[in-house]
């Protein structure tokens, strides 16, 4: 099982765990030169990211800000910028979250996009939604908000010459649990190879609020069933795929859901094929 579990890892290009926090500090501090390289070489001066109030784009915003930040104290060039855009449908049930995500980020600008109006005349021209069970058509509108929300970013990104940032990181990447050509579209993904307890030490390490750093994950995208947390819809715990990702001993029930889950979402990891 651990020659698996080593052979995706590789693939996901899994950071192995942080052994102190000179090794974690090393981590960020590497992620943010990534960062700044990738604007720099882009030729672009604008950073854009959607904000939902969880963790991960929490630090993926307060580490796109540390590097505009450092970009214009290095260059003397104050036109470097980071955007953070609230994209909520309707009202957020966790918007106090999302307020307090925008606090400790401290974006150079950031604005509110509500994806509502689109997501719904979108869903109301698609007769093929006609007769499906409500479960069906909620989650097809689940991915339609997470696709609307990344038009969106773009269309910000395309108006104030930016790229987009991502948050996929290494525990959804295996999972398949983001959505193709949605949240899984983007510029830069700043988080890419880290687990989710990576994400959370790096924002404990930020100096993030504790609510944000032990927030219950979720997608919050189906309306039937609001705020359903991630782990209930992989039906394990965080704490088993990042064990498994970091090659530790799981239980055979839990290696062969991480594999059959990694194995059919390998199509949302690809790019389009071709003849």
């Amino acid at each position: 099982m651990q020659n698996r579990q080593a052979e995706i890892a590789q693939a996901l290009h899994v950071t192995p765990p942080f052994d102190n926090d000179e090794a974690l500090s090393l981590d960020i501090a590497r992620r943010i030169a990534f960062i700044q390289r990738t604007v720099q070489d882009s030729a672009l001066k604008t950073l854009v990211l959607g904000i939902s109030g969880g963790v991960d784009s929490s630090v993926a915003g307060r580490l796109a800000q540390l590097a505009v930040e450092g970009l214009r104290a290095q260059t003397g060039d104050n036109s470097y910028r980071f955007i953070a855009v609230r994209l909520p449908y309707q009202t957020q049930q966790d918007e106090a979250d999302a307020q307090m995500a925008l606090s400790f980020i401290g974006a150079d600008e950031h604005c509110s996009v509500n994806i509502a109006a689109s997501v719904q005349d979108l869903c109301q021209e698609l007769t093929q939604l006609e007769g499906l069970r409500p479960a069906r058509v909620d989650f097809v509108r689940g991915n339609i908000k997470a696709r609307m929300r990344m038009v969106a970013q773009f269309a910000i990104a395309n108006a104030t010459d930016g790229l987009v940032i991502g948050t996929d990181h290494a525990a959804e990447a295996v999972m398949g649990f983001f959505t193709k050509f949605g949240d899984g579209a983007c510029d830069l993904a700043p988080l890419t190879g880290l687990v989710k307890g990576q994400v959370c030490a790096m924002a404990r390490h930020l100096r993030a609020p504790d609510l944000l750093v032990y927030k219950t994950p979720t997608a919050d995208l189906e309306e039937l069933e609001p705020g359903k947390p991630d782990e209930a819809c992989y039906g394990l715990s965080y704490a088993e795929i990042d064990a498994f990702l970091h090659c530790e001993p799981v239980s055979a029930a839990v290696f062969a859901q991480i594999t059959r889950a990694y194995e059919t979402s390998a199509h949302k990891r690809m790019l389009p094929l071709t003849p």
